[in-house]
C-alpha cells in the first residue's frame, strides 16, 4: 500500500533488484494492486487533500463504475463524507453513510478510514456494503413495530373482560361468601389468581414486544445503581422467601439501554426467586466482570437446578418448569432476557446441575 501512495524502499532490494530500481518498484505496485483487487470489500487510498488515488475492483462493484472512473474525484464527492485525517496519531475514524448511486439505487455503506504515516500523508479508508444487513435492520423494526401494536390491541381487548371478572370476583366474595361457602370460595381464589396471572402475561407481552423498538439508547449504565434499585423492590419479596441478595461492589460500566438492562435484572433474579424451593441458606449472587471483547452478567442461585433437556427450552416463549408450592410464571421473563442480550449482539445462556443451583450467564460486547 505504501507503493501505492509513492513511497518506496530500495534498500532492502535483492541484487537483481538493485539492478533494476524501476522494475522492482513496478513490481511491488503491481503486487500491491493484485492483493487489493482480489481483496471482497471495497479500499480506497486518499492523498493528504482528501483525493482519491487509488481505488480496487471491488469498488467499481460497488459504485457501478469503472475504477478508473473515480481516480481523482474528491473522496466527499465519492461517498458523501467530507474526509480529513483521523484524531489523534494512527487514529481511526468509523462511521456509516447512506450512498445514492447514479442509477437511483440506496446503499448503506460502513467505512473505517486509517491516516498513513507516509511522507505525502494521506488514507487508506476501508469500505463495507452493508445494505442487506441495513435492510434487515428496517424490516425487524417494522416487524417490531407491527408486533407492538398487535400486542398492544390485544392486551386492549383482553384486559376489559378481564377487569369485569377480577370485579365481580371479588364482589361475589364481598357480598355472597357465606351464602356459596367454603367451596365456593375456593373457586372464587382459582378464578382470582388465574385472572392475575393473565395480567402478568399481558403486561410481559407488551415488554417483550417493546424491546428493540425505536427510541431505546446504547449508553454507559452502572449496574450497581440498577441492582440497588431493583433490591429495594424487591425488599419484601426477599424477606418473605428468606432469599439473600448479593450484588457487585464496583462493576464495569456496561454499554446498553437502561431500562432493558432493569428487565434484564429483575427477569434473572425474579425467574431464582421463583425456582428457589425451600432452603433455609437460599441466596442470589449478582456478579458482572470483565473480558477482552466482553461484558459478562452472571446470577448465581444455590436452588433446585435445571435438568439438561430443560436448558435450552428455558428461554423459549411461554416454557416454563414448575414445581409444587413454586411461583407460576408466564413463560416469558427468560425469553426477554435472551432478545435483550441478542439485540444487544450478545448471547444468554445457562449452566445447571439439578440441586445444586444455577448460574445464568448473559454476555455484553464492551463496545
Amino acid at each position: 500500500m505504501l507503493a501505492l501512495l509513492g513511497t518506496t524502499h530500495s534498500s532492502e532490494a535483492g541484487p537483481r533488484e538493485g539492478k533494476h530500481p524501476g522494475n522492482a518498484k513496478r513490481r511491488r505496485v503491481d503486487l500491491s494492486n493484485a492483493i487489493l483487487d482480489a481483496a471482497p470489500d471495497p479500499v480506497v487510498a486518499i492523498d493528504c487533500d482528501g483525493s482519491v488515488r487509488y481505488v480496487n475492483a471491488a469498488c467499481g462493484a460497488l459504485f457501478g463504475c469503472a475504477p478508473a472512473d473515480v481516480i481523482g474525484q474528491h473522496f466527499s464527492a465519492l461517498i458523501g463524507i467530507q474526509e480529513r485525517d483521523p484524531d489523534g496519531p494512527g487514529g481511526t475514524r468509523l462511521g456509516r453513510v447512506e450512498l445514492r448511486l447514479p442509477n437511483g439505487e440506496t446503499r448503506w455503506v460502513a467505512y473505517s478510514a486509517k491516516q498513513i504515516g507516509t511522507p505525502i500523508g494521506g488514507s487508506v479508508v476501508y469500505l463495507r456494503d452493508e445494505t442487506e444487513r441495513r435492510r434487515d435492520e428496517l424490516r425487524l423494526s417494522r416487524q417490531n413495530d407491527e408486533l407492538e401494536q398487535t400486542v398492544r390491541a390485544l392486551a386492549h381487548d383482553l384486559r376489559s373482560p378481564l377487569v369485569s371478572v377480577l370485579g365481580f370476583s371479588r364482589l361475589l366474595r364481598e357480598d355472597f361468601g357465606a351464602a356459596i361457602g367454603e367451596r365456593g370460595t375456593h373457586f372464587l381464589d382459582r378464578i382470582t389468581e388465574a385472572g392475575r396471572t393473565m395480567e402478568n402475561l399481558i403486561r410481559d407481552l407488551l415488554d417483550f414486544a417493546r424491546i428493540g423498538h425505536a427510541g431505546e439508547q446504547r449508553i454507559l449504565v452502572d449496574p450497581r445503581e440498577v441492582l440497588l434499585q431493583l433490591r429495594g423492590e424487591l425488599k419484601p419479596r426477599l424477606e418473605q422467601q428468606s432469599v439473600g441478595l448479593s450484588i457487585p461492589e464496583h462493576p464495569p460500566l456496561l454499554c446498553c439501554d437502561r431500562t432493558r438492562l432493569y428487565q434484564l435484572f429483575s427477569n434473572l433474579i425474579g425467574n431464582a426467586l421463583d425456582h428457589m424451593g425451600p432452603r433455609d441458606d437460599a441466596a442470589v449472587a449478582v456478579e458482572v466482570r470483565e473480558t477482552n471483547e466482553w461484558h459478562e452478567i452472571v446470577v448465581r442461585d444455590n436452588g433446585r437446578g435445571i435438568a439438561p433437556p430443560e436448558q435450552e427450552r428455558i428461554f423459549e416463549m411461554f416454557y416454563s418448569v414448575t414445581h409444587p408450592g413454586e411461583r407460576k410464571g408466564t413463560g416469558i421473563g427468560l425469553a426477554i432476557v435472551k432478545k435483550i442480550a441478542e439485540l444487544h449482539d450478545g448471547r444468554a445462556f445457562v449452566e445447571s446441575t439439578p440441586g445444586e443451583g444455577a448460574a445464568f450467564h448473559v454476555l455484553l460486547p464492551r463496545s
